[in-house]
């Protein structure tokens, strides 16, 4: 945000990203931030996939445009593991507030905030300022020893809110990320 403190929690560019996922019984919304002129071709697309409307969220902050995907398109919210849709799984990051997203079939991880995009194409944790708020405290070495089950995954793709996402070779940049 502009103004910002470097590396606070308020310094974060003002395009972030979002996910559609059209699961077999479900269209699902990761972290979704609709601007207005996206909600024809939004509604668009829930009528072509004519299944029902799923919103999940990673972390607090990223509320964003979820009431109103509810409202319009009388979506469910829940994480609750056996209610996710068919193809959806959630991945708990204990103690830092955050419950990323994981998609088996595309290999895709869409993380929240504690997984960055570093502008290299790669990946890279999220600045310590941004853990400052978690009650009970988080160290930056504590974040990077709860980000490492990821790397069981067979993660190809990781698709995050701020900056630019990785599409090949996810796994290796979770990696680097946490090295």
């Amino acid at each position: 945000m502009p103004g910002a403190s470097p590396d606070s929690p308020a310094d974060w560019p003002e395009v972030v990203g979002s996910v559609a996922y059209e699961a077999p019984d479900e269209l699902v919304f990761v972290d979704p931030l609709v601007p207005e002129e996206l909600w024809p071709a939004l509604e668009e697309r829930v009528r072509a996939h004519g299944r029902p409307v799923r919103v999940l969220t990673t972390i607090g902050f990223h509320r964003r445009s979820r009431d109103e995907v509810v409202r319009r398109f009388n979506a469910t919210t829940s994480r609750a593991k056996p209610s996710l849709p068919e193809g959806v799984e959630t991945v708990t990051i204990r103690r830092a507030g955050e419950t990323m997203v994981w998609l088996p079939r595309p290999r895709a991880l869409i993380p929240g905030d504690r997984l960055l995009g570093d502008d290299r194409r790669g990946l890279r944790m999220c600045p310590p300022g941004w853990l400052r708020y978690l009650e009970p405290g988080l160290s930056y070495e504590e974040l990077r020893e709860a980000l490492r089950p990821l790397l069981d995954l067979p993660v190809e793709r990781v698709l995050v809110s701020h900056g630019e996402p990785v599409l090949r070779n996810g796994r290796a940049a979770i990696e680097r990320a946490l090295s």
